[in-house]
């Protein structure tokens, strides 16, 4: 039966799996050390006892014993080699990274077994072939072997010596007979004694003679090409020696076989005879005896290099064995000291330091490579992580300035999730809605607290106005826009019953204006006649004259009472009053701003401001009034361009402000359609370019511009569009006061 590994991708016998189990359990390594050095100690102690038990120490042992002993000492010492490397290998790891080191271990292991399996094959064959050689060389048909080939090459160089002998005592018997017979100086001595040198095969013959006066004289030589000078044939301590009573004198070396011996020893001639001798006879006989004697030393010694021989294999193999182990940790090292410092660096970056990068090999190899990996992996999870915070650290600030916006702004805002329920809602929608400030009803139906807000959404209709009344009785008229679809809408409302009482008013003033302008313009006419025609003709009617003067004082009172009318129209024409107090003029237009950005998240809306902006007096609801008209204006404009626009068309509406020490100016431009044509009457009253506009926009715009002692102008964008430039006064009451003492 298997089971199934955790991995889940091999299967594992039970059988296996146990002992696996067990042995972690047991530490089977520890188990083997002891036993490794116990084998080694036991071993040790046979292989000693084996070597001095046998007394004649001239005599080998058994093959089969002497390699027994050398492996069964040498597997358990390479055993404790390879388990030394282990523990070797897990310090190291135990010191690097604190792991198990279990790759060193392997690394270590491999190396030993490619060293040990091989090495322990190779020493049972060399000690089997050595043990089979020194057998075979040491045995008694080798040593009868060499003994024959002594005797042989000895004989062989004696039979040459003794040839030489017996040819020179026959030679020097021949020349004693001859030399009775005929004189030396004679022919026939010469033919004789020649045919005696070649019968006899000698190579350098001569006949010595010594004098008297112990001169030597020879009165017959043969000699060869390589003879030796004839003075050197001889030496005296041959002659001594021949005198001393030995019958011939023999000489032997290198190069020849030299013999001396007498012919008339009384008259003092000797025979001196030479052959060349056979150098290779000679230099193999004397080899033959080197040989045996040294063959006899080597057997007087052969249990001792029996014995270096099984020693030098056992520390050869230990040795190639602790190299392989040392060579195993040094690759180990080196491959693995790489991925403990990447698993150190990964540990560092898991705690957050992406900074960090691997120094170590970055060349061609794989772990060039993967530090070069590991060092574009940290480089991108910085950038990526820089990126992230920089991006949560501008949410954060987003999210603190549109909730702070949200809080400050006039306009109501609420978000709602896909079934209506409220998820925010600022304070002032909560005034507009609710009648008052707190907690916001999150999760309350729409419908509950607008209902034709609802009403509207519900329809489907984006934007619009409704009517909503508080709780205080109040009838509000809220100007209400809606963007997102499905998942979630966000809408945006204004009151804007102030700004449709102001509108209606000043249309009524526009009117005003108008009615008070045609009716002024012949009040004067009109008294100046009555009170002439009363002057010229009070005196000619003599007819009822007090009706005359009665009627012309009526029409003088009416005109007075006409004229009075058409000042108060006048009057009625005017803007209310603007309160001026000091206001940040940034932030009324920031709100302004926010509102369309919100309402119109399809355009995109900037904002810069440079110079020192600083505090400006100023009406705050007439400024904010004055930048949401432009702003709407700019918006419209967009609207209209891309109904025929290309598809890629975004719409974009930018608001710059500058300052300086009199006055501020508010630059907004946009990418809509342009200007019209007649652009100077489009600050006229009823004078719009809109289907549904009403053409009071720009002229209450412009009003309330000059009311704050500035001016409003039209230019055209570089790439098309508007850019309407208005200019406040930082102080109008002082730009008022000064124009009205230079008048």
């Amino acid at each position: 039966m298997a089971v199934t590994s955790p991995t889940g991708n091999r299967r594992w016998p039970r059988w296996w799996r146990r002992f696996q189990l067990a042995s972690r359990r047991a530490n089977v390594f520890a188990i083997l050390e002891a036993v490794c050095v116990l084998a080694f100690a036991v071993m040790t102690l046979v292989t000693w006892t084996t070597l001095t038990s046998q007394s004649d120490k001239a005599t080998l042992l058994p093959s089969s014993i002497t390699a027994s002993l050398l492996i069964g000492t040498l597997v358990p010492a390479m055993g404790l080699l390879v388990l030394l490397g282990r523990r070797m290998a897990l310090r190291r790891a135990a010191e690097s990274i604190g792991g198990s080191g279990k790759m060193h271990v392997r690394l270590v292991f491999l190396f030993s077994m490619i060293a040990a399996v091989p090495t322990l094959l190779v020493v049972i064959f060399a000690s089997w072939l050595f043990q089979s050689g020194v057998e075979f060389w040491f045995s008694d048909n080798s040593r009868g072997m060499l003994e024959n080939a002594n005797k042989l090459a000895r004989g062989y160089y004696e039979q040459n010596v003794r040839d030489v002998n017996n040819e020179t005592v026959a030679m020097a018997s021949d020349l004693r007979y001859i030399l009775s017979e005929t004189p030396v100086v004679s022919p026939a001595f010469s033919n004789n004694f020649s045919y005696q040198v070649i019968q006899r095969k000698l190579d350098e013959v001569a006949i010595v003679q010594k004098g008297a006066d112990g001169k030597i004289q020879m009165p017959a030589v043969y000699s060869g090409p390589s003879a030796r000078p004839t003075r050197e044939l001889v030496s005296t301590e041959q002659m001594r020696r021949i005198d001393a009573g030995e019958p011939i004198v023999i000489e032997a070396d290198a190069n020849r076989i030299e013999a001396v011996t007498p012919i008339d020893l009384r008259a003092g001639i000797y025979l001196y005879a030479a052959r060349k001798s056979d150098l290779l006879a000679l230099s193999q006989g004397r080899a033959a005896d080197n040989i045996v004697k040294g063959y006899r030393e080597l057997t007087q010694r052969a249990r001792v290099l029996q014995l270096r021989f099984n020693v030098a294999l056992f520390v050869a193999s230990l040795a190639l064995v602790g190299l392989a182990v040392w060579f195993g940790l040094r690759f180990a090292d080196r491959q693995v000291m790489p991925l403990y410092e990447l698993v150190s660096a990964s540990r560092e970056v898991g705690a957050g330091n992406y900074r960090l990068r691997v120094e170590g090999r970055t060349g061609a190899d794989e772990i060039g490579q993967l530090n070069r990996a590991f060092n574009r992996m940290t480089a991108q999870i910085e950038r990526q992580t820089q990126a992230l915070l920089g991006a949560n650290e501008q949410l954060s600030e987003r999210r603190a300035f549109i909730e702070a916006v949200l809080e400050s702004v006039t306009a109501g805002v609420v978000s709602l999730d896909a079934e209506g329920g409220v998820q925010l809602m600022n304070s002032s929608a909560q005034k507009l809605l609710l009648g008052r400030t707190g907690p916001a009803p999150v999760g309350e139906k729409l419908s509950a607290i607008a209902p034709q807000i609802a009403a509207m959404i519900d329809g489907g209709v984006k934007e619009g106005v409704v009517q909503h009344g508080t709780g205080g009785g109040d009838l509000r008229t809220l100007a209400v826009k809606s963007t997102g679809e499905g998942g979630g809408l966000v809408i945006t409302f204004e009151d804007i019953t102030r700004q449709l009482l102001d509108q209606r008013q000043a249309a009524w003033s526009d009117v005003a204006r108008r009615i008070a302008h045609e009716i002024k313009n012949p009040l004067t006419p009109i008294q100046l006649a009555t009170e002439r025609l009363n002057r010229r003709y009070r005196k000619q009617i003599t007819n009822d004259p007090e009706l005359f003067e009665e009627l012309t004082s009526t029409i003088i009172r009416q005109v007075g009472d006409l004229r009075k009318m058409v000042d108060e129209f006048s009057s009625f024409a005017r803007l209310p009053k603007p309160v001026f107090r000091g206001e940040d003029p940034v932030d009324l237009a920031r709100q302004a701003l926010f509102l369309q950005e919100v309402a119109r998240p399809d355009i995109d809306f900037d904002f810069t401001s440079t110079g020192d902006i600083g505090i400006a007096a100023c009406d705050r609801h007439q400024f904010g009034q004055a930048m949401t008209n432009v702003l709407k204006n700019a918006v419209e404009a967009v609207e209209a361009k891309a109904r025929n626009a290309e598809p890629d068309y975004r719409g974009h509406v930018a608001m710059a402000m500058t300052g300086d020490d009199d006055a501020i100016t508010v630059a907004i431009a946009d990418n809509g359609i342009g200007l019209p044509q007649d652009r100077e009457r489009i600050v006229e009253p009823y004078v719009t370019t809109r289907e549904k506009g009403t053409g009071l926009g720009l002229a209450i715009v412009k009003k309330i511009v000059e009311e704050h002692g500035g001016e409003m102008t039209f230019t055209s964008g570089e790439g098309g569009g508007t850019v309407v430039a208005m200019r406040f006064a930082r102080d109008p009451l002082s730009q008022q006061r000064g124009s009205e003492a230079a008048q």
